[in-house]
């Protein structure tokens, strides 16, 4: 039975270096930390020189997969506009979300005539009643990244524009009042015709009309 006490000695010797080997090559290998997942991410499309009248840079990224926004502007009963937005692989970030670029993230910006409006983070607006004067007027609706910067396709901001006309209010009139039979007309002290019978009238304002129909759609 002499030759298992000289094996067993040898098959010590190679687990240990078995085992020594191992750690050798353990001990310079990195040990995973977790920092990969929270490495930043990699810059989200391609800042532009171009900015918008702001003075905020575009962000073009291509045009597959890019965030869209449709508009639409209809008058409402009060004398008011109601403002809708259609989204399409966008959405709305937190308020206090964190200022930089996440691809289809971000806020809407309203504007009406080139003058800034309303930040939007959610899909509807309404414009008071009397905000917009007499005349046809131009509201647009454009997408912003949450560091500021302008989500653009092709060197174009990705934007959306109405055309809308507010109408001038007009007086309203009450009717004249009837004579009785054989009376002749009715007379009031200085006045001579029946259009000094008409009180002064309330000004409601009118239902506008959008273009190029009343809804007032996206160009």
């Amino acid at each position: 039975m002499s030759w298992s006490r000289g094996v067993l000695p040898a098959l010590a010797v190679c687990v240990l270096l078995v085992t020594g080997s191992a750690g050798c090559g353990s001990d310079d290998a990195p040990a995973p930390t977790g920092r990969e997942s929270t490495l930043s991410p990699s810059p989200v499309g391609k800042v532009l020189d171009d900015t918008d009248d702001d003075g905020r840079h575009y962000r073009e990224v291509a045009e597959k997969g890019a965030p869209r926004v449709a508009l639409e502007v209809q008058p409402d009963a009060e004398g008011g506009w109601d403002v809708r937005l259609k989204l399409s692989a966008f959405r709305f970030s937190p308020s206090g979300a964190e200022a930089r670029a996440v691809s289809g993230r971000g806020i809407a910006r309203l504007f009406a005539d080139g003058q800034p409006l309303a930040d939007l983070r959610d899909t509807s607006y309404r414009i008071p009643e009397g905000y917009l004067a007499h005349g046809t007027h131009q509201v647009t609706a454009r997408l912003y990244a949450d560091d500021g910067t302008v989500w653009a396709v092709d060197g174009k901001p990705v934007e959306s524009t109405a055309d809308i006309t507010a109408s001038e209010p007009e007086p309203e009139t009450v009717p004249e009042r009837e004579s009785a039979p054989g009376s002749g007309p009715a007379s009031d002290p200085g006045s001579s015709s029946p259009s000094a019978l008409s009180a002064p009238g309330t000004f409601p304002r009118t239902q506008g009309q959008g273009s190029p129909d009343r809804g007032g759609k996206a160009s």
